[in-house]
């Protein structure tokens, strides 16, 4: 089974709601799309070769080239994708967290498909703060429920 971890950060904006950071996933297949293309920073690993809060920090890091926040991560859960892939998501609190510095990850791809030629592209091509009703259109499928777990933790701590 393939696994992956990723770190979700929200915010409080003083407007109200909340806000979540998103990263729209890079690349020639996902680069015309914006709807169901865009992800928590994330990324897969080796349970027993590394812990899943020790993957979502390394991933956090290498997709956005930044550290994620120095606070505490909680973890918000493990969910599966319909593909059988399973995310587990940490979250914390990202007031002040700066999207200064960011510098995107990269992978090599053969592009175009059956042409021999080899082309780097970036891991994310952006991030945005957004909310998490908008989030929920954006997401890919299988982290959708990550946004309403996060929105019934913070409902009760309220």
């Amino acid at each position: 089974m393939i696994r992956s971890a990723g770190i979700l950060l929200y915010r409080l904006p003083p407007s109200g709601g909340v806000e979540v950071l998103i990263a729209h996933m890079g690349g020639p297949y996902w680069a015309a799309h914006d709807a169901g293309a865009w992800s928590i920073p994330k990324g897969e690993f080796t349970e027993g070769d590394e812990s899943a809060l020790g993957a979502a920090r390394r991933e956090f890091r290498e997709e956005l080239g930044v550290d994620p926040p120095e606070g505490p991560l909680a973890e918000l859960g493990t969910f599966a994708y319909s593909s059988g892939k399973r995310v587990t998501v940490f979250v914390a609190d990202g007031a002040g967290f700066s999207l200064d510095g960011i510098a995107f990850g990269e992978f090599d791809l053969e592009w175009p498909p059956r042409s021999g030629r080899t082309q780097s592209f970036p891991e994310v091509d952006r991030v945005e703060w957004t909310t998490t009703d908008a989030a929920r259109e954006r997401l890919v499928k299988g982290q959708r429920a990550a946004i309403d777990r996060l929105e019934e933790l913070l409902a009760e701590a309220s």
